[in-house]
């Protein structure tokens, strides 16, 4: 084996590369493999990365909303390029749900462009999975394992849970990674990134999803650090993978956090002297049951208008369709409020043979597949169009992330979402 290294001279240092990168970088593997290893050695040297790492996987994001037309220019010039993905690649939530509900209007133009976005991954071998849960449907990375992943949810959790290692590989990074089979080695995918800095002493009962979104929020909103890693102990119990899927993607949308660890739960915690790699903590938190009641409390409503209970943010997972789907059997969403659950296409398969979406169809919910609701195109158009004022949720990342499109959102429980559904009562 050949293991020759090569140097390219950077602004900021040096990066090594093997015979096989240098040969990208010249060219020899085509342009949009040259020009997709050019902009990694960039991202690398801004980071002071000094080598790649295989990866074995890549997750794009790429939708209408989120890359505009310029990004779609460029997926256009890689599809030209006849760029193929070198691994396995799948792709993150859409911003287009393609579903008739006449509330949920989209742009037709840009409905056709985000059409194209599909076509086009599945001439670059890219998969259109349309999830932004991958590692509950999609792919499951192993301890150690080497993946670029784009959004922050599916990051945390791949680091985390999985003991997987990636940064955040958003727009143009991941799909770099994916033509080239590599990533530059810096952040997460070194072992001294992933050693804990804050603890956090969990002594409350954690009994909801919702719970878990109010914990991200206590302690990532006070320590907004890409490279901070809270380490959790106490719970006394082994976690969900929902509940640790509301945590991480809590903890990414307050605090930017892409890791955290869990003493007795996550692969490189399983005591708290591992999860500190012997470090003493730079900071402790105690976080009781009256806490997370404050968050929930902290949020008020804003009387006038329509309302709207959303379940998305991350999508809901098969076990969370059929939690849903047990509470609103028999109920209806009441007049003048709306209900909306989003999930992936392979989740809403199955949910369809188990009857889960058939019971939540027929109580008035509207079940949008391949979407997450905070990234819906025209959102605030959708939003002022129905009039709706208060968005309920029991995710802890969509009340903090659709903001942006001026709902005034406030987190409640699984179970005073179904109620106020199907009540109409702001409780």
């Amino acid at each position: 084996m050949n293991d020759t290294i090569e140097v390219v001279d950077l602004h900021t240092g040096t990066l090594q590369l093997t015979p096989e990168e240098h040969a990208m970088l010249r060219g020899d593997k085509g342009p949009a493999v040259q020009e997709a290893i050019r902009f990694q050695i960039e991202v690398g040297s801004f980071f002071g990365a000094r080598r790649f790492v295989p990866i074995t996987h890549a997750h794009v994001m790429g939708d209408i909303e989120v890359m505009g037309d310029g990004g779609l220019q460029h997926l256009r010039s890689m599809g030209d390029q006849h760029a193929r993905c070198v691994v396995p690649t799948s792709s993150n939530a859409q911003c287009m749900h393609f579903h008739d509900d006449a509330r949920l209007r989209q742009d037709v133009d840009e409905g056709a462009k985000e059409r194209e976005i599909l076509a086009r991954y599945k001439t670059m071998r890219i998969a259109p999975t349309d999830s932004c849960i991958p590692y509950q449907q999609v792919y499951q990375p192993k301890l150690g394992e080497h993946v670029a992943w784009g959004d922050t949810g599916t990051v945390i959790y791949a680091n985390s849970v999985l003991g997987a290692r990636t940064n955040f590989e958003a727009g143009k990074a991941s799909f770099a990674a994916a033509l080239t089979g590599r990533t530059p080695a810096y952040g997460f995918h070194l072992d001294e990134a992933r050693a804990g800095s804050l603890l956090v002493d969990l002594r409350a009962p954690m009994r909801d999803p919702a719970d878990w979104g109010a914990l991200g929020k206590l302690v990532g909103h006070p320590h907004q650090d890409y490279f901070a890693v809270p380490v959790f102990d106490g719970l006394g119990r082994m976690p969900s993978s929902d509940e640790l899927k509301h945590l991480g993607a809590s903890l990414a949308s307050y605090g930017s956090m892409a890791m955290f660890h869990m003493v007795g739960v996550t692969p490189e915690a399983k005591t708290r002297e591992a999860a500190f790699q012997g470090r003493a903590p730079r900071e402790t938190m105690v976080i009781t049951g009256a806490d997370i009641q404050a968050v929930y409390d902290s949020y008020r409503y804003v009387e006038g208008g329509a309302n709207i209970v959303v379940f998305s943010g991350p999508q809901l997972s098969l076990f969370e369709m059929q939690d849903l789907a047990e509470r609103f059997e028999g109920r209806r969403v009441a007049p003048g409020m709306a209900a909306v659950v989003t999930t992936n296409h392979m989740v809403h398969s199955d949910a369809k043979r188990l009857g889960y979406v058939d019971t939540l169809e027929k109580a008035g919910v509207t079940i949008l597949q391949g979407v997450c609701f905070y990234i819906l195109q025209r959102l605030s158009q959708i939003r002022e169009e129905n009039g709706w004022t208060n968005l309920i949720s029991n995710s802890g990342k969509l009340v903090n992330t659709i903001t942006a499109h001026r709902f005034n959102t406030v987190l409640r429980r699984t179970d005073d979402c179904v109620d106020i559904a199907c009540t109409g009562t702001l409780a």
